[in-house]
């Protein structure tokens, strides 16, 4: 029993002094580089960027889902109110359906313009002639047969000299038929025509026709070759007349207190003709 006793003890000693040596030091980890140390950091700002990337990709993705979520919601109000638009048509439509009686506006209409038929007698108070003219809504600007035609200045201002292109058989105060009228050019207009372009010169003439009187530009060119001297565009016609096209001449001829006058023809020979081939221009 001493020598068990003797070998516990030497073990205790050896396992005691086991312990009391000394651990290994772990090496320290060399310095980096230049080089290193900049892939190093290159690699940190990778992983940061990619995390950010992450980060807004998901955020994107929240706000979506909100939007969606919200128009979801809007769509979901609009069927309901839709629903309850459609039960209260059902039930309208199970009553007694209401008349609403409407008054016809023609009558009024017709009281604020006057009617006018595709042919009219127009008179020119500054000529003292009477004409006969054309409506013509499809044309923009009213026009006026004009030959001679020599534009000249005076007192700074552009004017226009000119003669009343007329057929033999025109109807015309017989004084003003070949009688030279001057005015004041308003404006030139350019006119696109297949044989090329040309300008014509514009005037301001007070015109009657019935009960309208009021100034009217005209266009100077040869109408001759044309049934009518005169043309009315929709420029004359807007807001203050309508045209009848199935009439003809459906006011009376203006008179001018001149000899010449008392000689023409009255327009109630006019009304009963035959119809008259009619020009497109």
């Amino acid at each position: 029993m001493r020598y068990g006793f003797v070998g516990l003890a030497a073990a205790l000693s050896l396992t005691l002094a086991g312990c009391s040596l000394t651990q290994p030091e772990t090496p320290a980890p060399s310095p980096l580089t230049g080089p290193a140390f900049d892939a190093r950091i290159d690699e940190l700002e990778n992983r940061l960027s990619q995390q950010c990337d992450s980060s807004e990709a998901l955020r994107s993705q929240r706000d979506y889902r909100q939007s969606l979520t919200a128009d979801v919601r809007e769509v979901g109000g609009l069927l309901r109110r839709l629903r309850g638009d459609v039960a209260t048509l059902k039930t309208s439509r199970d009553s007694e359906p209401a008349v609403v009686s409407k008054a016809c506006k023609a009558d009024d209409l017709l009281s604020t313009k006057t009617l006018v038929g595709r042919s009219e007698w127009v008179g020119l108070p500054k000529l003292e002639t009477y004409l006969k003219a054309r409506i013509d809504s499809g044309a923009k600007t009213s026009s006026l047969s004009a030959g001679d035609i020599t534009t000249f200045e005076r007192d700074g201002d552009d004017w226009v000299r000119f003669k009343l292109a007329l057929q033999d058989d025109d109807e015309v105060v017989e004084a003003r038929r070949d009688e030279w009228i001057e005015a004041p050019i308003e404006r030139k207009v350019r006119i696109i025509q297949a044989s090329g372009e040309e300008s014509r010169p514009v005037i301001s003439l007070l015109m009657t026709l019935g009960p309208i009187r009021q100034n009217v530009e005209f266009t100077l060119n040869d109408r001759s070759h044309l049934d009518y001297p005169v043309l009315l565009g929709r420029r004359f016609l807007l807001d203050i007349a309508l045209v009848d096209v199935a009439q003809r001449y459906v006011h009376e001829r203006p008179s001018f207190s001149t000899a010449e006058s008392d000689g023409q023809a009255n327009a109630e020979s006019d009304n009963q003709a035959g119809d008259e081939d009619e020009d497109d221009e």
